[in-house]
């Protein structure tokens, strides 16, 4: 028997036992396309999560802080001289950028509504450097933040409860922050972890609502490169330890800390869960596996007597063998390529309707490697599953055989 006469064969026990194979087939369905759906996925999310956050490697963040250890010094409060301090390129020449931020919360009001929002004073980069959109209206300039304008870009959260969501409407309103009266100019976009923010100019903040002419809350300060971050982060140190006449690293009365060391944690555990999913997703495959040996298993046994009949005129061992292994590949085959179609379908949906409904989630994206390697798979998994049956029929006694009812 040539190979296109067991293909043959293979198709029309197929055909004839159409519902058992589709049944067999299913469990292979779902395991290749749970594989190139959950792959999409967690590559979507990973490459949502690197274009939403991936700018704020280069970034640190410097925070006032007490002293480490009994005696160390008081916490002080960080000053425009240390934001000076580190602008000068002759100290810090791996800095490219520095934010100051005073930060606190206010009442908001406006007609009988009223909102608590985070308000966050700091000059015109601050949108950039938090790596903020708009979705109506402007940034203030950086000559309004001089004259120290009163001016406000609010978050989704406010928009919503003062103006019922309508962001084209609340633009040239004047709402009440605290006790003073500030003109909405702008409206961000969600980034749902920060939407309860109110932004103005920094002046304006410490002249109306937060106090201190002086001071801020934390400075941000934003290295030429990731691979500078290192160098950046050492000088921050330097700076502001020789700006509080800090000799003994214990009694920092500041904390310094790189972004870039979370994003790789956090990008660590993606990779994890991802890998924790497509596990999840093979254990599918394996009980496909486990169905298409079970219904050979059942083939060769109500075969028996066709068995027995082909080899008794003649038939070798090795084709009883390669008939049963080819109808268990092309079952599992079938359901790979059946698989594959679902989930690349799946898979183009979600990459359609996702970012409509979660703009920051990413979109998924075809992984064509898992696409070969989930393939490859269930074809292995139909010569592993079909190996002990078609081993088990060509083994039968052509006498024994003949002789099964």
């Amino acid at each position: 028997m040539n190979l296109r006469e067991a293909f043959t064969i293979a198709f029309r026990s197929m055909r004839i036992n159409r519902l058992r194979s589709a049944l067999t087939t299913l469990g292979i369905v779902i395991g290749v396309s749970a594989v190139i759906i959950l792959v999409g996925l967690g590559n979507g999310m990973q490459a949502g999560f690197n274009e939403n956050f991936g700018k704020l490697g280069t970034q640190i963040v410097i925070t006032k802080t007490a002293g480490s250890v009994p005696g160390g010094g008081a916490a002080k409060d960080l000053k425009d001289s240390d934001v000076k301090a580190l602008e000068n390129k002759n100290n810090a020449p791996d800095i490219s950028q520095v934010l100051p931020v005073v930060g606190g919360t206010a009442l908001m009001a406006y007609n009988q509504h009223q909102f608590r929002a985070n308000v966050a004073g700091s000059t015109d980069d601050y949108m950039e450097m938090a790596n903020r959109e708009l979705v109506a209206g402007r940034m203030f300039t950086k000559q309004e933040a001089q004259r120290k304008e009163r001016l406000v870009i609010l978050g989704p959260n406010p928009v919503a409860e003062l103006f019922a969501g309508d962001s084209s409407g609340a633009i040239g309103k004047n709402v009440r922050v605290g006790r003073v009266n500030f003109e909405v100019i702008g409206v961000v976009k969600s980034n749902g972890q920060d939407d309860d923010t109110a932004i103005m100019p920094i002046g304006a903040a410490r002249s109306y609502l937060l106090g201190g002419p002086d001071t801020v809350q934390s400075i941000i300060v934003r290295a030429g490169s990731t691979a500078q971050v290192p160098a950046a982060l050492e000088q921050v140190t330097n700076v502001l330890s020789e700006q509080h006449l800090i000799r003994d690293p214990s009694k920092r009365d500041f904390e310094a800390k790189a972004l870039q060391s979370l994003l790789d944690q956090a990008n660590q555990f993606l990779f994890y869960l991802q890998l924790f999913t497509v596990a999840v997703a093979g254990i599918s495959l394996v009980v496909g596996g486990i169905g298409v040996a079970n219904i050979m298993l059942v083939s060769v046994t109500e075969r028996t007597r066709e068995i027995g009949i082909r080899k008794a005129i003649g038939a070798r061992r090795s084709a009883i063998m390669k008939q049963f292994l080819i109808e268990s590949t092309v079952l599992a085959g079938i359901g790979g390529l059946v698989g594959i179609f679902i989930g690349v379908s799946i898979t183009v949906a979600g990459a359609i309707l996702i970012p409509q409904v979660a703009p920051t989630f990413g979109a998924p994206q075809i992984d064509y490697t898992a696409i070969a390697v989930a393939f490859l798979v269930s074809l292995a998994i139909g010569l592993i599953a079909g190996g002990y049956p078609a081993n088990r029929a060509s083994k039968l006694r052509p006498i024994e055989a003949l002789r099964y009812q």
